[in-house]
């Protein structure tokens, strides 16, 4: 990115029409945002310390668990601080990051979701080829070619919104750094990046939700040759809808709208990683249990 503003910070304005209540909302946030990361950390420990979760399966859930601990840190500790009564301003390349991880995170995610979805199609439709198909060697290529994308697509979003100079106002009608919030700042034309942002963010997010669909659809005509269980099938779909839902709704959307963006980011930065341990810990019988193994080993060693 080349230093062409005079901009050294930016003013993140906040959530639209909360004003008065940022002691409640600082409340709130910090509940889900502290159970979010707990709950994330005690499904990633686990998978780790059982040896029976050690398939590819739990790998990528487990993987999962760390992004869903990494994505909101990158806009929760933030909104966190200023709610709390200090300052709203975010430096220049403080914001720059904010929105590199926010989207290298968020697309890594979306690409781990489809990655998962080709595991439960290979495990459903290719039993007998399972391990054969996913060994660890894959499995770890399927995770690189994900971080992969991320990185690009975020080296990609952030170089064309910073590309533009940036020379006042500084205040972003937001709680954090993102490229609908930041491009109307920019002193230039940005009629190119917002293309380029749109593009991008509804390109990978339809990609992704294509190759979800196609994995499913040859599942559900497995399912009607054999008995299966839904229990994880159910939870990934869902986990999925809420990850899909707020990109197409926040980036897709004709005229923006502040507050109903702010209330989307919300729901997805803050409340989706924090469903996802939910979802998944609540549907499976082997992370339960791993879990309630973990729990009386703590329980009885304390007692000791």
């Amino acid at each position: 990115m080349r230093n062409n503003t005079e901009l050294n910070e930016f003013i993140l304005l906040g959530i639209p029409q909360t004003e008065g209540l940022e002691t409640v909302l600082l409340l709130i946030f910090s509940f889900i945002y502290l159970f979010t990361l707990l709950g994330n950390l005690l499904i990633l420990l686990a998978i780790v310390s059982s040896s029976t979760l050690h398939t590819p399966m739990y790998f990528f859930l487990g993987l999962l668990s760390i992004l869903d601990m990494l994505f909101p840190s990158v806009t929760c500790p933030k909104m966190l601080f200023y709610l709390s009564g200090q300052s709203r301003a975010i430096s220049y390349k403080g914001c720059a990051v904010q929105l590199f991880f926010y989207h290298f995170l968020g697309s890594t995610e979306g690409c781990l979701y489809s990655v998962m979805a080709y595991d439960r199609f290979v495990a459903i439709c290719h039993p007998l080829r399972y391990m054969l198909i996913m060994r660890p060697g894959v499995c770890v290529g399927l995770v690189m070619a994900a971080w992969l994308v991320g990185c690009l697509h975020a080296t990609t979003l952030t170089s064309f919104t910073f590309e533009l100079p940036y020379c006042g106002p500084n205040r972003v009608d937001h709680f954090f750094c993102d490229i609908p919030a930041v491009l109307p700042l920019a002193c230039a034309d940005s009629s190119l990046a917002q293309t380029v942002g749109s593009t991008n963010v509804g390109f990978l997010a339809l990609t992704l939700w294509l190759s979800v669909c196609v994995s499913y659809t040859c599942i559900g005509i497995a399912i009607l040759r054999i008995v299966l269980q839904r229990a994880g099938r159910n939870a990934h779909l869902t986990a999925i809808l809420c990850a899909y839902g707020p990109v197409i709704i926040i980036y897709l959307q004709p005229t923006p709208n502040p507050f109903l963006s702010a209330t989307v980011q919300i729901l997805n930065n803050i409340v989706s990683p924090m469903l996802n341990s939910l979802i998944y810990s609540s549907r499976n019988k082997e992370v339960k249990s791993s879990l309630k193994r973990i729990f009386y080993n703590v329980v009885f060693t304390a007692l000791d």
